[in-house]
């Protein structure tokens, strides 16, 4: 009986472990997520409030090829807040694409109504009160500072304890239709009082506001705060 002989028995076995390494070979779930942390430290920084965030789960039996370099970004359109997802691409020669969900929390204080408001009401002090909550499930465009909301005027009604958000505020009107205004004209190297009149429409700062003039003769110009268009030329 002749014995057999070893060389093919190990021929065989490094055959099967060359085969078998690319499909052992899996992207380690750890390093993804440090590289979607780092990312969302730095998108998060300036926030309003107390920021924590979770990431969602990579699969351990992924069957990506091992990366040894990410670029983690966002969807088009979308931003580090609430629940979202972020798409971590592989730069490496075997390049992959995957989205992984994550959760970003941002707990602070935000401007809600201390009393029923109308339309149009100029928003002073008393008006405000502020609550303590996650922003991110919050309305968007929410108020965060008095500053934010104070002499600015509603453009809806809103009913107490409701949180105040930046696009239901108007800037105030500096110029009101038939009010009485000033004229200051000015141009290259000077600039005069032109005279009085009477505004022809309402106008926020920085907006165009039309004047009768006393003699007639209507000029438009630039509405600017205590009642002051600003013509030139």
């Amino acid at each position: 009986m002749h014995a057999i002989s070893p060389l093919p028995r190990i021929l065989l076995t490094l055959a099967l472990l060359f085969l078998a390494g690319p499909l052992l070979a899996r992207q380690a779930p750890e390093p993804v997520k440090q590289a979607i942390e780092d990312f969302l430290r730095v998108q998060t920084k300036g926030l309003p409030g107390q920021v924590s965030f979770s990431v969602g789960q990579v699969d351990p039996q992924n069957g990506l090829a091992p990366c040894p370099a990410f670029e983690v970004s966002l969807p088009a359109g979308a931003r580090a807040w609430g629940n979202t997802n972020v798409k971590v691409h592989c730069q490496g020669e075997n390049s992959w694409d995957i989205f992984v969900p994550v959760k970003v929390r941002i707990i602070g204080d935000y401007l809600v109504t201390a009393r029923s408001l109308s339309r149009g009401q100029v928003i002073v002090e008393a008006d405000l009160a502020k609550n303590r909550g996650d922003l991110a499930n919050l309305p968007s465009g929410i108020l965060t500072e008095p500053s934010q909301a104070l002499g600015k005027s509603l453009a809806q009604s809103v009913a107490s304890g409701q949180p105040l958000r930046g696009d239901i505020l108007r800037q105030p009107m500096v110029v009101q239709q038939g009010q009485g205004v000033k004229v200051l004209s000015k141009g290259p190297g000077f600039q005069v009082t032109g005279g009085e009149g009477r505004a022809l429409n309402n106008a926020m700062e920085g907006q165009v506001a039309q004047v009768r003039m006393a003699s007639g003769h209507v000029v438009s110009g630039i509405a600017r705060p205590g009642g002051v268009v600003e013509v030139t030329y």
